[in-house]
């Protein structure tokens, strides 16, 4: 049987790490991170991460700016953005450049990030 795919979810806000990581360690490793500086060093001692999961708008570095910077170093790593907001021309142009594999919103949806994983893992 093959392990579980570890995942990378990236997010400024406490309570959303906590609430993602509650949700989804039965199915993944779930590793976390509170910037997109932490989330690129994660990065590097975790050679494990398949799929990245990042908020959009953090202090500091956007969602976006974190996927761009982590995809040249990692670019077979599958990229989502979940976000609070509706789309945003940085989140249509990331799709159509193929930055990112989807969005999702915010209150995340267990069922939809998980049946995209499965699908982008194919």
């Amino acid at each position: 049987m093959k392990d579980k795919t570890t995942m990378l979810y990236v997010d400024d806000e406490p309570l959303n790490l906590m609430l993602f990581e509650a949700n989804f360690k039965r199915n993944y490793n779930v590793i976390t991170a509170e910037s997109g500086y932490e989330g690129l060093e994660k990065l590097r001692s975790n050679r494990e991460i398949e799929v990245v999961i990042s908020d959009m708008k953090m202090p500091g570095m956007d969602g976006i700016e974190f996927i761009t910077e982590a995809r040249r170093d990692y670019p077979k790593i599958i990229y989502f953005i979940l976000t609070g907001y509706d789309i945003t021309h940085e989140i249509a142009d990331a799709l159509n450049n193929k930055l990112i594999r989807k969005y999702f919103r915010k209150p995340f949806n267990m069922k939809e990030i998980d049946g995209s994983i499965q699908e982008a893992m194919i």
